[in-house]
């Protein structure tokens, strides 16, 4: 079994599920796949929350995990990275300093945001 230390990085994250998926998972399944599994792992995620957040009660004996169900997310997510040549650390930072920029007043400006 494939151990890995508790406080990775995206790009040690992303390497961790090649070597995985290469090894004991065989090979990767090809996009398509990957992208329903990744409908199928946000629906999860998505049940868990309406059933500890929302309206809905858990069935009898249905265990729900919100961090394990976040870390399948991750897993596909980085999984289809990896497919398409995405470096994920690269692209969190491009996404944050985007965000900076782009929204650098907007929320705080945003009148909806403000506290009454």
């Amino acid at each position: 079994m494939q151990q890995i230390k508790d406080d990775i990085g995206l790009r040690e994250a992303q390497a961790a599920v090649d070597r995985w998926i290469t090894t004991v998972g065989v090979r990767y399944f090809s996009p398509l796949t990957n992208m329903a599994i990744l409908a199928e792992e946000t629906g999860e995620v998505a049940r868990v929350i309406a059933r500890s957040d929302g309206e809905q009660s858990a069935k009898p004996g249905e265990h729900l995990d919100l961090a394990d169900e976040l870390a399948d997310l991750m897993w596909v997510v980085m999984a289809i990275a990896n497919q398409h040549g995405v470096d994920l650390a690269d692209a969190f930072a491009n996404n944050i300093a985007k965000k900076s920029v782009r929204d650098n007043e907007r929320h705080r400006l945003n009148p909806k945001l403000q506290d009454n």
